[in-house]
């Protein structure tokens, strides 16, 4: 099986994605300049983060629309690109998911307004914060809540 990437823009990559994308690179995992998806078993869509606040414009919208139109089986990573964090609105265009893996804890966006209907199933996953790191924050997290698995259903 062939395993490819596709970055928009490589150069703007800096501090952790940027050597994710060395380390890509240094497996042979080819990196391409425009989404080619007509081989791909599924597309995973992490164009953006949080923080959006308008809709996407130029080769970001290019690229989710061509990532809806390809009719692969789509899984987005903390949340689907266009789609606000906060707010659930879905800016056009917004990636239609299948499945979402939230990073942490779920973002209010993936169940408000049109989040539910864009994200498909949504999976919250452990990636090591701190129990104390979120009370710092006044942010309450269930007791044990990866307890069990590194991955829960929401």
């Amino acid at each position: 099986m062939l395993t490819s990437v596709c970055c928009i823009d490589p150069a703007r990559l800096r501090g952790p994605a940027a050597r994710a994308l060395e380390a890509l690179i240094g497996a042979g995992v080819d990196v391409l300049s425009e989404p080619r998806l007509d081989e791909a078993e599924m597309v995973v869509d992490a164009i953006f983060g949080v923080g959006l606040s308008r809709p996407p414009q130029g080769r970001y919208e290019e690229w989710i629309e061509t990532i809806n139109a390809s009719g692969k089986r789509v899984i987005a990573v903390d949340l689907p690109s266009g789609l606000d964090a906060d707010t659930g609105v879905a800016y056009s265009p917004c990636v239609r998911a299948e499945l979402t893996v939230t990073l942490g804890l779920p973002k209010l966006g993936l169940l408000l307004a049109d989040g539910p209907g864009l994200a498909g199933e949504i999976w919250v996953a452990d990636i090591g914060v701190p129990r104390a790191a979120y009370e710092v924050l006044g942010i309450e997290v269930p007791e044990g809540l990866f307890g069990q698995a590194d991955a829960v259903k929401l």
